[in-house]
């Protein structure tokens, strides 16, 4: 006989029987079958009519547990009356409180505080309007678990508002204190300026300016960011949309001597920032401030030009320092990257071509016999839009009559264009021991960090834009809290790394580039983890947004149990990604 069935032959079921018993209550009985010499008989174990008298409800249960039928069904024993998306708001708010940002803010609790740090929050988790996001916290209403972790109860949309400026009305003493964290002297501080589109034409601020949004017929403003070496925002400063870039500097400069404190630093900014005005005007070394920028293709030629410069020294390195005498006191570091020549002789080339069919166009315009074109007013107007279109009047030469229209490309100009092509220049008035040719550049390189808070803070992150404030503090304060919402995702990013797509070795990464000038590369583990799409541990892996989106699954329920009549709270268990992202955030998965 097999084992199984030698098992099944031998179990010996058991089960309640109620035994009548004329006119009085039936006997219970806990009796047992079994098979005896091929003959089914049956034994009684124990007399359940005591219990059953006692507590009838005590032998039901027993008698449905011996027949393998439920004792209550699940929906009458629990009952989840909600379930709100919860992990993601745990993990932002217990960020925000590991990096103490509560009391950054104040020191002392408050409502208006408990609401800022929930605007800030929102912003990352979802960012919608003021009356949106009042939704989102409010308990009837409420989308994730973030209003009743910080035991908001009603929330309205007036309130979000008092609270967005009662957040702008400290943003002094916030950065001085995020300053203080994160700046000390002796150190790089990076700088760089963009602008965002306004809806509205009310607000002082907003002007019409360049926009780098390209939103040419919108009104705009201009935002500076400072941030530390790392790319950690530190400050924001809101400027009219009509405000150039150089023009935002010395308040920068004032901000960090006079309000951060700061004696000595190197302030990093692009070339079209810090120009030889603001340079001669704003920062000057005897004050304790140092700045590394780049030279624009105009001053790099007149180096070529006068000998200072010589590209044949680059056709076996990518990197030089150099002084001239254009330049007193400051170091220059030549750089040449040849992915970077080729990449520009491209687009110089599509760009040429495409201007040659369209010039031709017009050429043939006034060559064809029906209707020409005709009168040099007009001819050049239509000449002049498309060379200012494309930004190619010094590679053309142009023959413009009443009556006909010739052009040729202007060879000289792009050859010596074309012998520029790679290269960049960087000043510095840094002392070497300070920062060392190989530092200069990632140090001008590192502000493509700041670009990368810019595209963070405009786009889905955290949709700094449009704006529709009217009031001049009520942008600031917007602004304020976009830059706020970036310092969470800054950090929580740099903690995430190993379950994200981006590197998060970036020491090793630094190791395998031979040089700062060539483009950065993958680290090793990096590279392994983005090719297997999983962690070492065999997680898989997210970009940040749809980590977040995961951590959201893990819901705050409430649930009922009607035999008890009562209400309690339990948390979804997480899944292995939630407890190991928790884990990173150093956070318990239970928070």
């Amino acid at each position: 006989m097999l084992i199984y069935e030698w098992f099944i032959a031998t179990i010996r079921p058991m089960y309640v029987e109620f035994v009548p018993n004329r006119n009085s209550p039936p006997t219970v009985l806990l009796r047992e079958s079994f098979r005896e010499n091929g003959k089914v008989r049956k034994r009684t174990l124990a007399n359940l009519t005591p219990l059953h008298r006692a507590k009838p409800d005590a032998v039901e249960a027993v008698r449905l547990s011996l027949e393998g039928r439920n004792l209550v069904e699940p929906g009458d024993a629990f009952q989840i009356l909600r379930a709100l998306p919860h992990g993601h708001a745990a993990a932002a708010l217990g960020t925000l409180k590991r990096l103490g940002l509560p009391a950054l803010l104040d020191r002392r609790r408050s409502r208006p505080r408990d609401l800022a740090l929930a605007l800030i929050a929102a912003r990352l988790l979802a960012p919608r309007s003021k009356l949106a996001t009042a939704r989102t916290l409010a308990p009837e209403t409420a989308s994730t678990s973030l209003g009743a972790l910080l035991d908001l109860g009603e929330v309205e949309e007036n309130e979000l508002y008092a609270a967005l400026d009662w957040l702008g009305a400290r943003q002094q003493a916030v950065e001085t204190r995020l300053a203080a964290k994160h700046l000390r002297d002796n150190t790089l501080i990076l700088y760089d300026l963009t602008s965002t589109y306004f809806e509205g034409r009310r607000c002082p601020l907003a002007r019409r300016g360049y926009s780098r949004d390209r939103k040419r017929n919108t009104l705009q403003i201009v935002f500076g960011l400072l941030c530390s070496k790392e790319g950690c925002p530190v400050a924001v400063e809101v400027f009219p949309g009509n405000t150039a870039d150089p023009g935002t500097v010395a308040a920068q400069v004032a901000k960090l001597r006079d309000r951060f404190g700061l004696r000595q630093l190197v302030l990093v900014g692009d070339r079209g920032m810090l120009t030889a005005r603001r340079i001669r005007e704003d920062l000057s070394p005897e004050e304790g401030f140092r700045r590394v920028t780049a030279l624009r293709s105009a001053d790099i030629r007149a180096l070529v030009e006068a000998g200072a410069v010589n590209p044949t020294l680059f056709d076996r390195r990518d990197l030089a320092e150099i002084s001239s005498d254009r330049y007193p006191g400051e170091r220059l570091v030549v750089c040449f990257n040849p992915r970077l020549a080729e990449e520009r002789r491209r687009k110089r080339e599509d760009l040429l071509a495409s201007t040659d069919k369209r010039l031709e166009a017009i050429a043939a315009a006034t060559r064809r016999e029906r209707r020409p074109l005709r009168g040099a007013a007009r001819i050049g107007k239509r000449v002049g839009a498309l060379i200012g279109r494309f930004k190619v009047e010094k590679h053309f030469l142009t023959e413009i009559t009443d009556t006909s229209f010739a052009f040729r490309r202007n060879e000289d100009a792009i050859a010596r264009e074309r012998a520029l092509d790679g290269f960049y220049l960087l000043r510095t008035n840094a002392e070497p021991d300070l920062l060392s040719t190989e530092q200069t550049v990632r140090a001008y390189k590192s502000l493509s960090s700041v670009e990368t808070a810019f595209r963070s803070m405009k786009s889905l992150d955290l949709q700094v834009r449009p704006i529709h404030h009217r009031r001049p503090d009520r942008v600031r304060s917007h602004i304020f809290l976009c830059m706020l919402a970036y310092y969470l995702e800054w950090h929580m990013r740099k903690a995430l790394a190993p379950v994200l797509f981006q590197d998060h070795d970036r020491e090793a990464a630094e190791r395998e580039r031979p040089s700062p000038v060539q483009p950065a590369r993958r680290s090793p583990a990096a590279k392994a983890k983005v090719a297997a799409r999983r962690t070492p541990e065999g997680l898989p892996l997210h970009d940040f947004p749809t980590l977040i989106q995961h951590l959201g699954t893990l819901t705050l329920n409430t649930v009922r149990a009607p035999s008890r009549n009562a209400t309690f709270q339990m948390r979804a268990n997480p899944t292995r990604l939630q407890a190991k992202a928790f884990d990173l955030l150093r956070l318990p998965a239970s928070a």
